[in-house]
């Protein structure tokens, strides 16, 4: 049996995160995978003599502490910008020195995100993991609607946290005073954010794929939504459009009112069954929140949204179908398949495609990895005869043993 036995397996690399699983996930299950393969067996053996030297040289520490804080010591995995558990898409990877690089991809470089949006409901989370804030009319937005009010977005601007984020004011969380209907002490600091493009894809329609959320209530029966329906911070707060958009003579004053009020639904309404749906696609730099940026979108058009769907497809260089792997590349294939690949793309940065990676080391190594497989079966089976042939030893070992002893008594008597 050969073993892939490479040396500085360091850099970054892109995964495929699914949705349902989180970043930490990722990096944990790749951590713990990397610890034991032989892909970093002599990366982490270097790293362990040389914390052995530090410690031993440097401190008092018996030699079974030493030992055991060297034997903790793991390849070093970090990520490059968290996305949400519902989330899927380019997940940025650090591994060994390479974790050194990924406040590169934090703070400087570009995201692209497909999404999709669900109009008439706003959430306290912006998604469809929270609880209902709002419930609005839809019947009056247009696909065209929608197209003209992300314009309003596009380019360098600023967002706001939503105001049931856990961001605190003056100590209480920002949801505290949403929920108790209590004034902001101050306008909520709003942050640097760049839209480089925002667009709306047709049509605006029911997917049966996403259902409205259901109405929560309390003890008394009532709905957060109800309860919230004239809560002037949540409703009288203004969007912030683009400093470029504010700035285009060419656009009516009408047209920028930042102060738009939501067509609410009277609070017997009855909960809906279907709302529409719409997709989008946007790029934008870092610390831009595709939730806010999805329920501004929603009150632009005087109604609501949250979203349902969201897929980081392109993140700096690295591109969904194109340089990242799957998880499952690490967690199913065999890992001197998935070790040279990653050495390549490690060593290569994003300028190869993993796919086209897999298939040259599965050809090459196919002959090598067969024969493997043929002497294993050969082994399984010889040793499937021998156990045979041992228990049919012992059988007949049993018989002539009670045999001889039958013929024994027979003669005794």
């Amino acid at each position: 049996m050969f073993r892939y036995l490479p040396r500085n397996m360091n850099g970054v690399f892109a995964v495929d995160k699914p949705a349902g699983m989180t970043s930490s996930d990722v990096v944990a299950k790749l951590s713990k995978l990397f610890d034991k393969s032989d892909v970093f067996a002599n990366d982490l053996a270097e790293a362990r003599r040389i914390k052995h030297e530090q410690l031993t040289a440097g401190t008092n520490w018996k030699p079974t502490k030493i030992k055991n804080r060297v034997d903790r010591l793991g390849i070093k995995v970090g990520h490059g910008g968290t996305l949400d558990p519902m989330a899927q898409g380019v997940l940025i990877i650090g591994v060994g020195s390479g974790t050194k690089q990924l406040s590169h991809f934090l703070g400087n470089c570009k995201k692209t995100y497909e999404a999709k949006a669900m109009l008439g409901q706003s959430t306290t989370t912006g998604d469809s993991e929270g609880e209902v804030l709002s419930r609005t009319e839809t019947e009056h937005v247009t696909v065209e609607n929608l197209q003209n009010a992300a314009r309003k977005f596009t380019g360098k601007g600023k967002q706001t946290p939503p105001l049931f984020s856990a961001l605190k004011v003056d100590g209480m969380p920002l949801y505290e005073y949403a929920r108790k209907g209590l004034p902001l002490p101050r306008a909520i600091k709003a942050r640097e954010a760049f839209i480089h493009e925002f667009e709306v894809h047709g049509p605006l329609a029911v997917d049966p794929q996403y259902k409205p959320m259901k109405l929560e209530t309390d003890s008394d029966g009532k709905t957060l939504a109800s309860m919230l329906a004239s809560n002037s911070t949540l409703n009288d707060s203004e969007l912030i459009f683009s400093d470029d958009f504010m700035a285009d003579e060419s656009v009516p004053d009408s047209e920028k009112v930042t102060l738009i009020r939501p067509r609410m639904l009277p609070e017997d309404a009855p909960p809906r069954d279907e709302l529409p749906v719409v997709g989008l696609t946007t790029t934008v730099g870092s610390g831009t929140y595709i939730r806010s940026l999805i329920s501004d979108l929603g009150r632009a058009v005087e109604s609501s949204a949250h979203m349902v769907y969201l897929n980081r497809t392109k993140q700096a260089e690295y591109e969904v179908g194109k340089n990242t792997f799957q998880v499952s590349d690490f967690l199913e294939r065999d890992e001197r398949l998935w070790g040279p690949v990653l050495k390549r793309a490690l060593d290569q940065g994003s300028d190869i495609v993993v796919a086209d990676e897999f298939v040259k080391v599965e050809e090459k190594l196919r002959p090598l990895l067969e024969k493997e497989a043929e002497a294993k079966a050969e082994a399984k089976e010889e040793t499937i005869e021998n156990e045979e042939k041992k228990e049919t030893a012992e059988n007949g070992d049993t018989v002539s043993t009670e045999d001889e002893g039958h013929a024994s008594k027979k003669q005794k008597v």
